[in-house]
């Protein structure tokens, strides 16, 4: 199993215990923003575009889409949530990454 890998599943499951848990660290959300951006750094070229549909969709609503399910919608909800907080922050880094990658191996070439 690559690190990659493993990066992915320890970040998308804090996000899931962390939005489960019913307790409040204070620093919930800055470990979810923490691992996403690590995470967001092993995102294959090929594989940037999903993870961004994917985190847009989850945090402008998409999360809440399963929210009127009666007794588990509210933590379909706060998962589904977390997790895109994850990809949130994971986007970022992919877009910082693409940026840096195009201005640092790019030089030579315009567009």
């Amino acid at each position: 199993m690559s690190i990659a890998r493993i990066i992915w599943i320890v970040s998308l499951l804090a996000a899931i215990v962390l939005s489960l848990s019913g307790v409040d660290t204070g620093y919930d959300a800055a470990i979810v923003a923490i691992l996403g951006l690590i995470s967001g750094w092993f995102v294959d070229q090929e594989h940037r575009l999903g993870l961004l549909v994917a985190a847009i969709f989850l945090m402008s609503g998409g999360a809440a889409a399963w929210g009127g399910i009666p007794s588990i919608g509210v933590h379909l909800t706060a998962i589904l949530g977390g997790i895109g907080g994850v990809m949130a922050a994971a986007g970022v880094t992919a877009i910082l990454r693409r940026l840096v990658e195009r201005l640092l191996l790019n030089k030579g070439t315009a567009g």
